[in-house]
């Protein structure tokens, strides 16, 4: 993905457009900050003694994505993708046998879906996880903190790996 090829999210519109363009502004942008690398690079646990790789990242986004939108929000019986209780973090620990290809096709369909839950959905619609009520427009919003978060993440495992830098 090219810089130039990630969605801007609007500047006037209704607060669904602006909200998902922002998520969807964040989506691409974690994916532009991945594009070039080599499995290797993707892997490399590039700010040690920190764990976090870029793939790692991808797959946390992978699982973040599935569980409050598809498990959540659409109220499906999944189990997280690449964590557990007893691995909580294994979306960034257990990279050595991931398929890089896999995890980038695994994340997109997560998001396609993702997207499609969303566009089904008011933003008003409430669902309880734990003892708490949410909003699908709090899980918007909380997404693109997620996704902006760790972008930030992914500009300095990215910078530290290749030299690479922007916005």
């Amino acid at each position: 993905m090219r810089d130039e090829d990630r969605t801007e999210p609007p500047d006037v519109g209704d607060e669904r457009s602006i909200l998902t363009g922002f998520l969807d502004f964040h989506r691409d942008t974690l994916e532009w900050k991945l594009t070039g690398l080599t499995d290797e690079q993707l892997r490399e646990r590039a700010a040690p003694p920190s764990s976090m790789s870029l793939l790692g990242l991808l797959r946390h986004l992978a699982d973040v994505e599935r569980g409050w939108f598809r498990v959540d929000v659409n109220g499906e019986a999944l189990d997280p993708l690449y964590s557990s209780s007893q691995d909580p973090d294994g979306d960034f620990d257990d990279l050595d046998g991931a398929s890089v290809e896999s995890v980038f096709a695994t994340w997109r369909e997560e998001v396609r879906l993702a997207r499609e839950i969303t566009a089904a959905r008011s933003l008003d619609d409430t669902f309880t996880s734990g003892d708490r009520m949410f909003s699908v427009r709090r899980v918007l919003v909380h997404m693109i903190e997620e996704y902006a978060r760790h972008n930030g993440h992914a500009d300095l495992l990215r910078e530290r790996i290749d030299g690479a830098t922007g916005e």
